[in-house]
């Protein structure tokens, strides 16, 4: 079966707003991936981005997260304003969606509840608020799975009544971009996506290389 570009279903969509700017949920999982995701939908969506990601492995690294979020929206130019929603820190749904996949590598089963737990997050707000879309920025990174990602949007889309936005963000160099715009505005990179298990694979990796 012929994969689906969810880019191309994005730029159609935008083409027919017609100046209508509806309200997008976007869940970001960090400054990094969010700078070209927030730089794009700003000019056609009037967006609160959603920061929760229970899967980050530490408080020091959650807050540190949040933080470098926070002063992005604050000094990236928008053509709509951007708002800034957070649900704090608790691990505890991350670590019972990941239990009996610890031993699953990176990109795998775990990862793929992991996305759910935070697009459901997402869905959740977006119904609540009368938001009309909802989307994240996960997809931006060439290790995601954009196809799963798109797909568990869909679910939620019917789950929840709210209409999921279709993205590829690695497209059209979104990806390039946003090295670009980390560097511009001297974001935090980290070198692991957020949980202990990635962590340990970064930490492993680093090792390997020495």
């Amino acid at each position: 079966m012929q994969k689906r570009n969810y880019q191309k279903e994005l730029d159609k969509l935008i083409e027919n707003l017609n100046g209508e700017v509806p309200k997008l949920m976007l869940h970001g999982c960090c400054a990094p991936c969010s700078s070209y995701c927030l730089e794009y939908l700003s000019r056609y969506f009037d967006i609160t981005l959603l920061f929760y990601n229970p899967n980050i492995s530490s408080e020091e690294e959650y807050f540190k997260r949040e933080e470098e979020v926070k002063r992005l929206i604050s000094e990236l130019p928008a053509n709509h304003p951007i708002k800034f929603l957070s649900v704090g820190y608790d691990t505890d749904e991350f670590e019972e969606i990941a239990k009996g996949l610890e031993d699953i590598p990176e990109g795998g089963a775990r990862c793929f509840k992991c996305y759910e737990l935070r697009m459901k997050k997402a869905a959740e707000l977006a119904k609540e608020k009368e938001f009309d879309y909802f989307t994240t920025t996960l997809s931006i990174s060439p290790l995601k799975n954009s196809q799963k990602i798109n797909e568990i949007g869909q679910k939620l889309e019917g789950d929840f009544e709210v209409k999921h936005l279709p993205s590829d963000f690695k497209k059209k160099e979104g990806y390039k971009r946003s090295i670009e715009l980390s560097h511009e505005y001297n974001l935090y990179r980290q070198n692991f996506c957020g949980c202990r298990f990635s962590k340990s694979e970064a930490q492993k990796r680093e090792e390997a290389e020495r």
